[in-house]
């Protein structure tokens, strides 16, 4: 078993760090920069950002918080929202990014994944699939902060998405999100069983056993929000209950 990475992930709407329930009802935490820092100093393996509204009102807002990130944080950062063309993709790498996270614009138009990919490499381009169950074990695929059914199913989609050069898999689930309840365990496992690459999961995390069921099901990185917002858990915590349930993980 290789090293299971312990993700930050940082949702932004405007200037401000925020976070949400399924999506929805957005409550403003602060500055991401703060959050960022402290993530990185407690050991995080690699920061998230998403901007989760920039897809929703057409715009990539994110450029200037990573530039600044860039200054405090020495960890890999994947940075998503809003994100149409190439040329957003330079702007943010070259603010300090080293991954992108690519949704409603790898929907309607699947070949940006390729181009990304053959521009800047399969290491760079990370697909993230926002998932809402569709009951009977199947999921579909919204763009939009959850907002809007693609008609895509999650798992041909995962697929369809590494075929096209996508280096990473970033598997969200819309039902979980937010909830403590713990990850959508079939839907991690159905991703994970479908792909070659890593996939990263995010949504629903609330307490120390939920770490080892998701890794159980094939989740390569697991992506932690309201648990460190809120102060519920800080990464060494996160690091040292992993390594009780025996799982491999970084040493800080």
């Amino acid at each position: 078993m290789s090293n299971v990475r312990l993700f930050a992930r940082l949702d932004v709407k405007g200037p401000n760090l925020v976070k949400a329930v399924h999506l929805e009802g957005l409550r403003v935490m602060g500055d991401p920069q703060e959050y960022a820092r402290r993530y990185y100093e407690q050991g995080a393996d690699e920061l998230i950002y998403i901007d989760i509204v920039a897809s929703l009102y057409g715009r990539n807002n994110l450029t200037e918080i990573v530039r600044r990130a860039a200054h405090d944080v020495f960890v890999p950062m994947t940075v998503g929202g809003g994100i149409r063309s190439l040329e957003d993709v330079r702007d943010l790498l070259r603010a300090g990014a080293d991954k992108v996270a690519i949704n409603t614009a790898a929907v309607k138009r699947p070949e940006l994944v390729t181009e990304v990919s053959r521009r800047f490499g399969s290491q760079c381009m990370v697909l993230s699939i926002e998932a809402k169950s569709q009951g009977q074990g199947t999921w579909e695929a919204y763009t939009d902060c959850g907002r809007e059914r693609s008609g895509l199913d999650v798992v041909d989609w995962a697929r369809r998405g590494v075929e096209l050069g996508a280096g990473e898999i970033l598997i969200t689930s819309i039902d979980r999100e937010g909830t403590r309840k713990g990850f959508d365990l079939p839907l991690v496992k159905a991703i994970a069983s479908a792909v070659s690459v890593p996939v990263i999961a995010s949504g629903g995390y609330g307490e120390t056993r939920h770490l080892a069921e998701v890794v159980s099901q094939g989740a390569d990185a697991v992506a932690f929000a309201d648990a460190l917002h809120y102060g519920r858990t800080t990464i060494p915590q996160l690091r040292e209950a992993a390594r009780a349930q025996g799982l491999k993980v970084r040493q800080a």
